[in-house]
């Protein structure tokens, strides 16, 4: 079908969020999910009303493909931004072409800078020409890494059982000590679980340094919208903080996915310039005494940000590309502090 066939038009959650769910029916995610997604993501979001755009054809008024970005509070290079995260592309199956899906993501650029200083996105591969095409820029990479902590289960893939169970248990024996011996001159710090966030996150976050490049405002109030108030997923948090006078010196949020402790997001008193060894190591150790198989993290970060983790054991397991535009005088980010928490789910 043609483009000029095509319209565009500014959608508003409230009024249309059947049209919404109608299009995502088996399109995108879970169909169970949808609802509960819309209601907490789209009208109670405390940084404002996501921007909906809705795709009609001239064949009749109901939508059939929607994009949108939903306003996050983002620092670049230190300074406060407008930032919007692209999200829920989707074009019921007749309509699904690459001419529908470019005029979707464009009609941001057209007219996003009333109300966006930058707006970013995850894309899979398959999306990735639209975004590029749209007008786009590739910022980075997001990147999954994963620690196996618990090393039976995956030998077995290779020897019999009753060898892998023998073989797991003298790996885990030989990387717990090697853990153990690169702690060993780790300051002291008292790890604890929490099923909501500690209103110390505010401290933590006013004290750390100046982010460089683009990173999320990592404040109370944006832990608890993100992962308390999501029906989609139970989140638990980390807790490492000073002996010494109890003042939180970093966090991980953390969902459990069978055996492996999946790190949604983290921060730290140092993860504007890097991110301290032994924060990783602690969150290894409780991952360990928790019974994980495994830790995973998704962060597209710096050599400086991601050096303790690959020092940790941590190795690459995927990537997808981040692509941003910015508008007016906001530049676009040199370095990027994004984790999967910086998406919608």
């Amino acid at each position: 079908m043609s483009e000029q066939a095509y319209r565009v038009d500014d959608g508003e959650p409230v009024r249309d969020r059947e049209a919404a769910l109608a299009i995502w029916r088996g399109n995108l995610g879970e169909d169970a999910r949808m609802p509960l997604k819309f209601d907490w993501f789209y009208t109670a979001c405390p940084f404002g009303v996501p921007a909906m755009k809705l795709l009609r054809h001239a064949s009749g008024d109901a939508a059939v493909g929607i994009a949108t970005a939903g306003p996050r509070r983002m620092l670049v290079d230190g300074r406060e931004v407008r930032a919007g995260v692209l999200v829920d592309l989707a074009v019921v199956p007749e309509h699904r072409a690459l001419g529908p899906a470019l005029m979707l993501q464009a009609s941001f650029l057209s007219a996003g800078a009333a109300r966006f200083d930058l707006l970013y996105g995850f894309p899979n591969p398959r999306a990735a020409p639209v975004f590029k095409r749209s007008g786009y820029a590739k910022l980075g990479d997001i990147v999954r890494y994963a620690r196996v902590l618990r090393h039976a289960g995956y030998i077995a893939r290779k020897l019999p059982r009753g060898l892998a169970t023998i073989a797991g248990a003298l790996v885990d024996v030989a990387r717990r000590l090697g853990d153990a011996w690169r702690s060993l001159g780790n300051a002291p710090l008292r790890a604890a679980w929490s099923n909501s966030v500690d209103p110390r996150f505010d401290t933590l976050w006013a004290s750390a340094p100046a982010t460089r490049g683009l990173a999320t405002v990592r404040d109370a109030a944006f832990a608890r919208w993100r992962f308390d108030a999501s029906p989609l997923t139970q989140t638990r948090y980390l807790l490492l903080a000073d002996p010494s006078d109890d003042r939180l010196r970093a966090w991980f949020a953390c969902r459990d996915s069978g055996k492996v402790l999946l790190v949604s997001d983290f921060w730290s008193d140092d993860a504007a310039t890097g991110f301290g060894r032994a924060y990783v190591d602690a969150l290894l150790r409780a991952a360990r005494e928790g019974g994980h198989a495994a830790v995973s993290v998704e962060v597209a970060g710096t050599d400086a940000g991601l050096a303790a983790w690959r020092a940790a054991g941590f190795s690459e397991r995927g990537r997808r590309p981040v692509f941003g535009h910015a508008f007016g005088a906001t530049p676009l980010p040199a370095s990027l502090h994004l984790t999967s928490a910086d998406e919608d789910e």
